[in-house]
């Protein structure tokens, strides 16, 4: 019933994007999904627009998940939002994950050109993979470093995730057959803003993040390595609509300059900024580009 109620309201979502207008020629529409990362990388992209342009820039951040921001992409609601490339191949265009970072890119531009009139920027530099957290003190305590030696802890713990990562196809499913992973009870459902602290408070004892999270290191997170290679590259990219190129290219441009210029380090510090200093996100965007010399 939950599930049901969850796909209702995402329908809903969709519906109403659709029926908003799509036609907004003397401005850009930013979107962005609704986690801290995502909202970071589409205030970026918004920041450099606004330096390296002449246009207006609108900001719709909080969009919910994939699906929604992709189907707003389609119907013109947003003209860019910031995505990763397993992400787009494996929940959008439902392929088998690869594991060369240049190959899953191209597909994934060629299937985006192809079947959705969407094209990708260049790669902005960091692979955002997912992390299966456990705390740092029960790491150390039981010698525990890859997802391969947790398999035989997990009958022991209690696991939380996001919804999205317990219906995708490189999410839940695949990673408990990879690793025979069987937890004491089923997995708990949260928002991802909530699973890291939950993880530190004892609620949770396994969770799926992300490996840029800022919070890893200031809550003593230990991320599980990935010794089966199971999940794809995860590189963040913007998705822009062919048509708002085509009128303003001048904005493929701007985000070009963006290419390879954040690296893992960089995002994870970012991230931390916002969700571990509680401070400004525009402020955390305008230094990082100021350090990196691309406001104009």
């Amino acid at each position: 019933m939950k599930r049901w109620r969850l796909s209702l309201i995402a329908l809903l979502l969709t519906v109403g994007l659709m029926s908003c207008s799509s036609s907004h020629p003397n401005r850009i529409v930013v979107g962005s999904k609704n986690f801290t990362e995502s909202f970071i990388l589409g205030e970026l992209m918004a920041q450099q627009i606004e330096s390296h342009t002449n246009l207006k820039v609108e900001r719709l951040f909080y969009l919910a998940g994939t699906y929604i921001c992709h189907q707003a992409l389609l119907a013109g609601r947003i003209d860019v939002y910031p995505e990763y490339t397993g992400t787009a191949l494996t929940a959008v265009l439902k392929q088998d994950a690869g594991r060369d970072r240049a190959e899953v890119y191209q597909r994934v531009k060629s299937e985006y050109e192809r079947r959705f009139g969407l094209t990708l920027g260049p790669a902005l530099g960091f692979n955002d993979t997912f992390a299966m957290e456990i705390r740092g003190e029960d790491a150390r305590r039981l010698n525990v470093r890859t997802l391969s030696e947790a398999a035989g802890w997990a009958p022991q713990w209690r696991a939380g995730f996001g919804y999205e990562f317990m219906e995708r196809p490189d999410g839940f499913r695949g990673l408990v057959a990879t690793y025979g992973l069987h937890f004491a009870e089923q997995p708990r459902i949260m928002d991802l803003g909530l699973l890291a602290r939950a993880l530190k408070n004892h609620q949770i004892d396994f969770a799926a993040g992300n490996t840029t999270d800022g919070l890893i290191p200031a809550l003593d997170l230990a991320v599980l390595a990935d010794d089966r290679h199971y999940f794809p590259p995860y590189e963040a990219v913007p998705v822009m609509r062919q048509q708002m190129v085509r009128v303003h290219p001048e904005v493929a441009e701007a985000l070009a300059e963006l290419d390879g210029k954040i690296s893992d380090a960089d995002m994870q510090r970012m991230n931390y900024a916002v969700d571990g200093q509680h401070r400004d996100a525009a402020e955390v965007v305008r230094e990082f580009l100021r350090e990196k010399k691309l406001l104009k």
